[in-house]
């Protein structure tokens, strides 16, 4: 069987604009946690998953993923000066060096649909770089080919990999799904999506 492109979910970020007690990654999305949304839309794509992540949510990614495939790095502000999107991403993506391409998820974008993810990780054979859009919108995931591994090893900081996207071939995938563009930074973006949310995949944690 062809190896695939891994599904990088990134979910070490302090969520500094969601207010709520608790990080807005563990907040209640119908049956799940909206951390625990985005990686069951990862796994059901069919592609191999990674969770990048810090030690209070690793319990969390861990219910879904084996720990093999929980990457936890320290807290922003409690490490290296480097960590934030970039160093989350390298750490991905070195976690799977020999991967024909890597695609780039942000932990609060529960419903991003696992087609959509196929269609991007279908893309690298064509290009270096692929992002999803939603009527020309930019969105995630963006998808990164096998050949630029050196770069994306090298992040840091939390810039992620725009430097990267600028420098290669990138193409927009058009997707007719609006979730590309949806995440979750506020309280009203939660409100909003738990209003608005179907049901989720039929995943189970293990």
């Amino acid at each position: 069987m062809k190896p695939q492109p891994v599904i990088v979910v990134l979910a070490a970020g302090r969520g500094s604009r969601f207010r709520g007690r608790d990080h807005k990654l563990v907040q209640s999305l119908g049956s799940q946690s909206v951390l625990g949304r985005t990686i069951a839309q990862a796994i059901t794509s069919g592609l191999p998953v990674v969770v990048v992540t810090t030690a209070p949510l690793a319990g969390e990614s861990s219910r879904w993923v084996a720990r093999r495939d929980v990457i936890v790095l320290p807290e922003v502000g409690a490490g290296p000066a480097g960590l934030g999107m970039g160093y989350s991403i390298a750490a991905g993506v070195a976690a799977r060096p020999d991967a024909p391409g890597w695609l780039v998820l942000p932990g609060d974008m529960p419903m991003v649909t696992p087609a959509s993810l196929q269609a991007v990780a279908a893309a690298l054979d064509q290009h270096p770089v692929v992002f999803a859009q939603h009527r020309g919108r930019r969105g995630h995931p963006v998808g990164f080919s096998a050949e630029l591994f050196s770069d994306l090893v090298q992040l840091s900081g939390d810039e992620g990999a725009r430097r990267v996207v600028a420098r290669y071939p990138s193409i927009g995938l058009e997707l007719e799904d609006p979730g590309v563009l949806i995440d979750v930074d506020t309280e009203d973006d939660l409100a909003a999506l738990r209003a608005a949310s179907p049901a989720p995949p039929a995943y189970p944690p293990g």
